[in-house]
């Protein structure tokens, strides 16, 4: 008997991954998350699925972020009843990933109808931080390795995917049919991840494209980020670090500890204006073996920011005029905290506005990286005149090359291959090497696309 896939999300786009297997009277989806970027993208979360959540039996999450796990509190909020599994790691982080996703959307539909710049009246969030806190309870721990039974015909396994902490690639087998998700891979040779543990067999493969059509720059990040703080500091100016409080914080406080530690930036301080870092951090160092770094070093890493969590510690950060560097969330500017930062620093030449890896588009990371005079903020236009930097070799995703040595890997040609998750040129060109250097059945589907498979 075979079985279906339909893709409801993460294709011609890198959010809202969304993968649904109907297999033997089961419905499980693989990945839940929201689209984020383009309006176009966004509305998407507001309309309902093709499927009744409650008709769903399972979700396997590959990991904790937002376009692959935000829109769990919606699917139990309309309805789904089932387990959703995951490493224990994606667990701990989605347990204050989605909470801090509810409780920002409440914030800003008040903030909108507090200030009138919505269309909508009134502006009401997508769910509320209740609703993500409810969803948690439908969690189901699994480590690396383990067959998860779904049904007495239908397993799934976990192995280590790079990326962030607890990222995984998912396995599912079906009646002994074997189709492989990759999830967000990882590169090689992280300083804080493992290296995505490869897979030697699959019948069909799921693969991401992110950086499809990208290569990383080979430049070691630190020397970069060396030379951007060193010299801002010189005129005087602040360094802001936009980072996605899950993984990449943690990343960017490792490798200015030891900028620090060498003494190659000048010592200035140091603020992760992040709760939601904040606590990342404290998870990242209670999961010791899933990452590189020693108990050790996960606490020299973290010490050396100055925490802020408050909200009014954070707003003082913008009266203070010494040189410093401010790490706050979001990754790609879309909300949080850095809005604020950015209103008040990317106005100043002085500057400095380092981004960390891919912008999806839509987004104001996209736009500032890629040379906007000035972007939209809370209703009204601000001016970038701050330097602007994008440290793809700080990116958690594989680049093109290192996704391909990743797939070929397994040793005999899947039935199919299908590459999702990346920007419509970048899924083509990887499409394209796949096809033409290895050989192999490749397509990248569009969006509610139906593949039947044996």
């Amino acid at each position: 008997m075979g079985f279906s896939l339909t893709f409801l999300g993460g294709t011609g786009t890198v959010t809202g991954s969304k993968y649904l297997i109907e297999a033997h009277d089961k419905r499980i989806l693989v990945d839940c998350g929201l689209f984020q970027g383009f309006k176009q993208l966004r509305l998407k979360n507001w309309s309902p699925l093709p499927v009744a959540p409650a008709t769903i039996d399972a979700v396997v999450l590959t990991h904790a972020h937002l376009d692959h796990s935000g829109y769990i509190p919606l699917l139990v909020r309309n309805g789904f009843k089932g387990p959703v599994y995951s490493t224990p790691a994606t667990r701990d982080f989605c347990s204050i990933l989605l909470p801090d996703s509810g409780h920002l959307q409440e914030r800003d539909a008040e903030f909108a109808n507090k200030h009138g710049f919505s269309k909508h009246r009134p502006a009401r969030p997508l769910y509320t931080q209740r609703d993500a806190e409810a969803c948690l309870e439908s969690f189901k721990p699994a480590k690396f390795g383990e067959d998860i039974a779904i049904s007495h015909d239908i397993t799934a396994r976990f192995r280590p995917a790079g990326h962030i902490l607890g990222a995984a690639t998912v396995q599912l087998t079906i009646g002994g049919t074997s189709i492989l998700f990759s999830g967000d891979l990882g590169p090689p040779n992280s300083a804080t991840m493992l290296d995505p543990a490869p897979v030697r067999h699959t019948d069909y493969l799921v693969v991401e494209s992110t950086y499809g059509n990208r290569i990383h720059d080979k430049e070691d990040p630190e020397d970069q980020l060396a030379e951007v703080i060193t010299r801002t500091a010189a005129h005087g100016g602040t360094v802001l670090i936009p980072a996605f409080a899950v993984g990449r914080a943690q990343t960017i406080l490792f490798h200015l500890d030891r900028l620090k530690q060498e003494n190659r930036i000048p010592d200035l301080p140091v603020f992760l204006d992040s709760p939601m870092a904040i606590d990342a951090g404290e998870i990242f160092c209670a999961h010791l073996g899933d990452h590189r770094l020693t108990e050790d070093q996960c606490r020299t890493s973290c010490g050396v920011a100055e925490y802020v969590r408050e909200a009014e510690k954070s707003k003082a950060l913008d009266a203070n005029k010494m040189p410093k560097v401010i790490i706050s969330a979001s990754g790609m500017a879309t909300g949080g905290r850095i809005l604020h930062h950015l209103k008040y620093y990317a106005v100043d030449e002085r500057n400095a506005l380092v981004f960390t890896g891919f912008q999806a588009g839509g987004t104001r990371g996209s736009a500032i990286v890629g040379g906007a005079q000035a972007v939209k903020i809370h209703g009204a236009y601000v001016n970038i005149r701050a330097e602007v930097h994008n440290l793809h070799m700080l990116s958690a995703h594989a680049d093109a090359e290192q996704i391909l040595d990743w797939v070929k890997n397994i040793e005999t040609p899947p039935r199919r291959t299908f590459v999702t998750h990346g920007e419509p040129f970048a899924s083509d060109a990887l499409r394209r090497r796949i096809s033409e250097e290895l050989g192999w059945d490749c397509i990248a589907p569009a969006m509610n696309d139906r593949a039947d498979l044996e």
